[in-house]
C-alpha cells in the first residue's frame, strides 16, 4: 500500500479530498494530517481495531495512550464522565490550540484507544485542514504524532511519507506546521491539574490561568527508570539515528568544548554535526553545524528541532553535539524534548575541564 498524498492549505482547503479522507477514517483506515503543532496520524477513536492499526503502523507499544482530538467543544462531555472546574476554565481559555486535557474517559472510548486507562487524553486543535477532517470522520480522531515510534516527530508531510508512506491509506499535505512541538499534557485525574509534558502552553502560563498546577515528577527526574505518565512520553522518543549529548555550561565553554569533542571526533574519522543557533553557528571549526533557530526568538528553536534532528539523519552522521536551550518560555519543553532525544546524555564543560 502507498499512501496518496494530497495538498492543501488552510486558505484553500480540498473539501472532496477531506470528505475522502473523512471516509478513509469512518471505515477503520489511517490518515496522516497537519496540526499546528506537529502532523497526526489519524484514526476512528470509537473503533478499538483503528486504534491497534495505529499502534502496528507506528511500531508502538499499545499500552501507551492515544489522545482524541474533537473539533466541537460539546463533543468533550461525550466522552469523559466529569469536566472539572479547571477544566473548563482552560478549555476556554487555550481551545482550540496546543492544550491535551486528561480526564475520566466515558465507556464508549475504547480501552485500546486510552492505552488501557480509565481515562482520555482529549485536544481541540486550531488547525483548519485538522478541525474539518475530524468533523468528516465523525467528530473523534485518535491521533498521535505520524512517524515511526522513537523517531523525530515530523513537521512536514515528507517526514511522514519517510516514516509512514507504506503503512497508511493518505496522508493530507498542508506544508510546514506553526509551532513544531506537541502539545502541553495537562492531567485532570489527581488531586490538582498536573503537567504531564510540557509545550507551548507553559507552566507559567497554566499556573497564571488556574493557579495550583503542578509537574510530574518523570519530567524533572533525569532517571530514565522514572516514567512519565503522559501520552507519547513513556518510551524512548524524538531520537536521531546518530548519538546525540546535550553539552551544558558558559555559551564560550560550550562553543569550545564542542569544537574540541568534534575535532577529537574527526580525527577518528566519525562524520559530526552540530546544533547551533544562529548567533554562534559561525564560531564552529569542525562538521556539519546547523543553526536551530535564533535565542532572540525561541519560537523558531521549537519550530526547528525536529527537522534538524532528521537533516541530521539523511547527513549519515555519526556523533550530534548540541547546545542547550534554557530558553524563558518554551525551554522546558524544549529542552524536554532533546533530552529524550539524547537518552538524557548531557556533557558539562565545568566537569570536562576537570
Amino acid at each position: 500500500m502507498k499512501a496518496e498524498v494530497v495538498a492543501m492549505d488552510a486558505e484553500h482547503l480540498d473539501m472532496e479530498a477531506i470528505q475522502k479522507a473523512g471516509k478513509i477514517l469512518k471505515e477503520g483506515g489511517l490518515v496522516a494530517f497537519p496540526t499546528e503543532t506537529v502532523y497526526g496520524l489519524g484514526g476512528n477513536a470509537l473503533d478499538p481495531k483503528a486504534s491497534m492499526k495505529i499502534y502496528a503502523a507506528k511500531g508502538r507499544p499499545s499500552d501507551n495512550p492515544l489522545i482524541v482530538h474533537i473539533a466541537d467543544i460539546d463533543d468533550l462531555a461525550k466522552i469523559t464522565t466529569e469536566i472539572p472546574k479547571g477544566a473548563r476554565i482552560l478549555a476556554e481559555k487555550y481551545w482550540p490550540g496546543p492544550l491535551t486535557m486528561i480526564l475520566p474517559k466515558a465507556d464508549i472510548v475504547p480501552k485500546e484507544t486510552t492505552g488501557g486507562l480509565d481515562s482520555v487524553a482529549v485536544r481541540f486543535p486550531s488547525d483548519r485542514i485538522a478541525q474539518e477532517l475530524i468533523k468528516a470522520a465523525g467528530g473523534f480522531v485518535a491521533a498521535p504524532s505520524a512517524n515511526t515510534s522513537g523517531r523525530p516527530s515530523p513537521t512536514m508531510a515528507e517526514h511522514v511519507e519517510e516514516d509512514l508512506g507504506d503503512a497508511i491509506e493518505m496522508i493530507i499535505d498542508g506544508g510546514q506546521v506553526g509551532i513544531g512541538l506537541e502539545s502541553t499534557i495537562v492531567d485532570f485525574t489527581e488531586d490538582a491539574p498536573v503537567v504531564l509534558r510540557p509545550g507551548y502552553i507553559s507552566l507559567e502560563m497554566l499556573k497564571d490561568t488556574l493557579g495550583d498546577v503542578r509537574m510530574d515528577r518523570g519530567l524533572l527526574i533525569t532517571d530514565s527508570s522514572v516514567h512519565p505518565k503522559a501520552p507519547g512520553m513513556k518510551y524512548r522518543h524524538y531520537a536521531p539515528k546518530a548519538d546525540l549529548s546535550i553539552v551544558e555550561g558558559p555559551q564560550d565553554e560550550v562553543i569550545a568544548c564542542i569544537n574540541r569533542l568534534t575535532r577529537e571526533a574527526a580525527s577518528t574519522g566519525l562524520k559530526t554535526g552540530i546544533i547551533a543557533t544562529d548567533e554562534t553557528k559561525d564560531q564552529y571549526a569542525y562538521g556539519l553545524v546547523l543553526s536551530i533557530g535564533s535565542r532572540e526568538e525561541e519560537e523558531t528553536i521549537a519550530h526547528h528541532l525536529y527537522g534538524v534532528l532528521r537533516d541530521f539523519d539523511e547527513a549519515q552522521v555519526n556523533v550530534i553535539y548540541s547546545e542547550a536551550f534554557y530558553t524563558p518560555r518554551m525551554g522546558q519543553a524544549i529542552m524536554n524534548r532533546l533530552l529524550k532525544a539524547a537518552g538524557h546524555k548531557i556533557i558539562k564543560t565545568q566537569e570536562e575541564e576537570k
